[in-house]
Formats: C-alpha cells, sequence, structure tokens
C-alpha cells in the first residue's frame, strides 16, 4: 500500500473527502448506536464495546486496561465514584508502516454521560436518538460520543486512502465526567503517543486550556425533631440556604476584578431530611468549583474552606457547628498548551485546509482529560470537535454537517502528522 504523502496534498485531500463522503451515513448509524447506550457512570460497557466492535473492524488490535482500585490514592485522581464491579479502560492500537521512526498519534474519547435528569422534559426518550433538521439529539449525542463518530469517520477515510507512517493509538475512556481518572489510569500505564488529540465538542475550535475544578459535598447540620415544634429547632435545609449565599460570596472573591465570571460555581445536587414531618438535621449540597489554573486542589479545598467558614461567621448556629466539607470526585489543575505550539499549528492548517479561514484558539471555564497529558505526561494535546448544542441538558444534539467536516480537517492533520519523523512536540 503506498504511503499518505505520497502524493500532492490536493490529491489527498480529495480522496480523504470521497472517503469521508462514502461513509459518513455509516458513521452516523455508530453514533446512533453509541447514543442507545446508557453509558452512565458504572454502566459503561455497552458503548466502549460499541466502540472496540468498530475499531476492530478497522484493523486495531484492542486491549482493555483495568482502573485501579487504588487510582483515587494517586494525587492527580479525582475522588472515585462508589461502583460495584471490575472498571476498564479500552486501549486500541494499529502499528505504523515505519512507527520506529515516524510521529505517532493518540485519540482520547469519554464514553460516559451525565445523567439524563427526567425524562418527561425530553422531546423524545433520552437514550434513543432521534435525527432532525440535520442534528442527533439524545443523551451524549453531543458530549461527547459525536467526538467517536468524527474520529471513526476520518480514522476510517485515513486507512481507506493510505497506509500511515505512524503508530495510531485510540484511548476510550470512562469518569471522564466525574473523575478523569479512567485517562490518568492510561496515561500511568505508559499508553502515550507524541501529541494527544481528543475530538471533544469545540464547535470546530481548538481548545488549548482549562481552569481547575473541585468538586465538594458541603456538608450541613441541624436539630433534628417533631415539625410540631420546628419553630424551636435549627433546619438542616434552612441553614443549606445561608450556606449557598456564603459560596456565592467565595465565588464572587475567586472573580473579583474579572471581566467575566471564569472560575463558576454550581450547585448540582441538593439532599436533605427524610421524612415530611421531621426537621431535617442534616444536608448536603453537592458543589462543583471553578480554581484559577496554578492552584493545587489541596489548596483549591483549603482556602474554599477557610474563606466559607469566615463568611459563615457571623451566623450563630454555623458558626459554633461548621459545615464539613469533604472532597468528592473532581481534583483537577488546569492546563494550558501554548497556541504557538507545533501542533496547535499543525491542525489549524489542516482545519484551513477545509474551512479556507483559521480555526478560533479557545479555552474553556471547565476541564478536559487533556489535563493529564499536558500536566502528567509532558505531551502536547488539545480538543477539536463538532458543533453541539444543549450539552448535559435537555434534548442534547450535535450538528451531523459538523462531524463531517471536522472529520475532513481531523483526516489532513492525521496524515500529515503521522507521516513526519519522530520529533517530540511542544
Amino acid at each position: 500500500m503506498i504511503g499518505l504523502m505520497d502524493r500532492t496534498s490536493a490529491h489527498l485531500g480529495l480522496e480523504l473527502d470521497g472517503a469521508i463522503d462514502r461513509d459518513s451515513e455509516r458513521a452516523f448509524d455508530f453514533l446512533a448506536q453509541l447514543v442507545e447506550q446508557p453509558s452512565t457512570v458504572g454502566q459503561e460497557r455497552g458503548a466502549l464495546e460499541v466502540a472496540a466492535a468498530e475499531l476492530t473492524r478497522l484493523g486495531f488490535g484492542i486491549e482493555w486496561l483495568p482502573l485501579p482500585a487504588e487510582i483515587g490514592d494517586d494525587p492527580s485522581a479525582g475522588v472515585p465514584p462508589i461502583v460495584a464491579g471490575a472498571r476498564e479502560v479500552l486501549v486500541a492500537r494499529r502499528a505504523g508502516r515505519d512507527g520506529e521512526s515516524a510521529r505517532s498519534l493518540l485519540l482520547n474519547g469519554h464514553l460516559d454521560v451525565v445523567p439524563s435528569g427526567d425524562p418527561k422534559l425530553w422531546s423524545h426518550p433520552p437514550f434513543e436518538p432521534v435525527r432532525r433538521d440535520g442534528w442527533m439529539h439524545g443523551r451524549g449525542a453531543g458530549d461527547m460520543k459525536s467526538g467517536w463518530a468524527m474520529a471513526i469517520l476520518a480514522l476510517s477515510a485515513l486507512l481507506d486512502t493510505g497506509d500511515p507512517a505512524g503508530d495510531i493509538t485510540v484511548v476510550g475512556v470512562i469518569e471522564e465526567e466525574c473523575s478523569g481518572n479512567g485517562t490518568l489510569a492510561s496515561v500511568r500505564a505508559g499508553v502515550l503517543a507524541d501529541a494527544v488529540l481528543l475530538p471533544e465538542p469545540t464547535d470546530l475550535a481548538l481548545l488549548t486550556s482549562g481552569v481547575g475544578v473541585l468538586w465538594l459535598d458541603i456538608e450541613v447540620t441541624g436539630t433534628q425533631g417533631h415539625a410540631l415544634a420546628a419553630s424551636q429547632g435549627v433546619s438542616a435545609l434552612d441553614a443549606s440556604l445561608v450556606v449557598l449565599d456564603a459560596l456565592r460570596a467565595v465565588a464572587a472573591e475567586l472573580n473579583r476584578g474579572a471581566d467575566e465570571q471564569r472560575y463558576q460555581l454550581n450547585v448540582g445536587t441538593f439532599t436533605a431530611g427524610d421524612w415530611r414531618s421531621t426537621v431535617p438535621g442534616s444536608a448536603t449540597l453537592g458543589v462543583r468549583i471553578g480554581l484559577p489554573a496554578g492552584w493545587d486542589p489541596d489548596y483549591g479545598r483549603s482556602w474554599v474552606t477557610e474563606l466559607l467558614l469566615t463568611k459563615l461567621a457571623d451566623h450563630a448556629w454555623l458558626a459554633e457547628h461548621p459545615p464539613t466539607v469533604v472532597p468528592s470526585g473532581f481534583r483537577a489543575r488546569g492546563y494550558n498548551l501554548p497556541e504557538h505550539s507545533e501542533l496547535v499549528r499543525a491542525v489549524a492548517s489542516a482545519h484551513r485546509e477545509v474551512h479556507d479561514t483559521d480555526p478560533a484558539v479557545v479555552d474553556t471555564t471547565g476541564t478536559t482529560d487533556a489535563r493529564f497529558y499536558l500536566n502528567e505526561g509532558g505531551v502536547p494535546a488539545l480538543c477539536y470537535g463538532p458543533r453541539v448544542r444543549g450539552m448535559h441538558g435537555i434534548d442534547e444534539g450535535v450538528e451531523l454537517e459538523s462531524i463531517v467536516s471536522g472529520a475532513r480537517a481531523l483526516a489532513r492533520f492525521m496524515a500529515s502528522w503521522l507521516s513526519q519523523p519522530k520529533a517530540r512536540a511542544t
């Protein structure tokens, strides 16, 4: 088989585009199969197996990497969710014709999704993919099973068109939405390459940096008792509302002097009490808060805790019975890939060839698993993926044409990158 770069760039681009046009419907069917798998935390195996079958079809060898039970002890790990049974990460490899000397590439994508919320709010069952007006809707159709469809479409075209010189690895991970421990486990196991691209939904922009992210459980106590004496006690629910106001003040302090809310606070879960005629004696706020990129997560937790308690000092009950702040889930450091990085330039060049314009280079007030490659592996990594709407929301969806146009750029980037002599990018 001839090498991918043994022809002109224009000729290669036409061949890649032709293959993508032929395979696009297959990629959309693959996406639908993924969306049909309700791959929330602990239920990811079905989606992993769908991805593994498609990669097997493309000639990749499949490995299953155990997610160690002790991963939470790693200083860069998130707090693992409590899930029964063995957990695994998908690792798929395809050797290049000159893998010893040509550059390698790793594609990383998560297959876990967030819960769908109340299904009555959806226009259709959340795990039944629906195509409408050029979009596919369903939980995970945007974040980020759409990226898997784009990557598979680009890989299929690349392999149909020629024989890459460099090695390709695809990693399918779990727990991206709650800890990042799937990707971290693969990095610790040495599953790396000369560069990493994550097809997260970015509206076809290059996402190169993110803030720190911390998940915390704020546990509040009250005085449990019969509702007949409610006025004589302290409701943990009512006290939680005071804590919420204090948390907002903490977030305001983090964002002091900024033109926008860069460090976002969100209370995503709340539990209180266990009986309607009983004053709640305990309550828990499930909090997500952004942190400056340079902060260590442990320092961030201490800073948030200290400031929170300071702001509660004037509340008689909460000053005497301060809430407990417990880490849960994300303990993510911020990350940054410089805009002058060779990887940024290479993906931007491929995008420009397809779209006749430079892609936007953006950051996020959230995080992605790119942080592990940059912070722990010392490997350049960025996100580039389709156009989506409603991520984590109702009727989440992806624009199908953006999968196709993103695959055109990704295929060109891979063809170029994998043909170059091995040299660590910066």
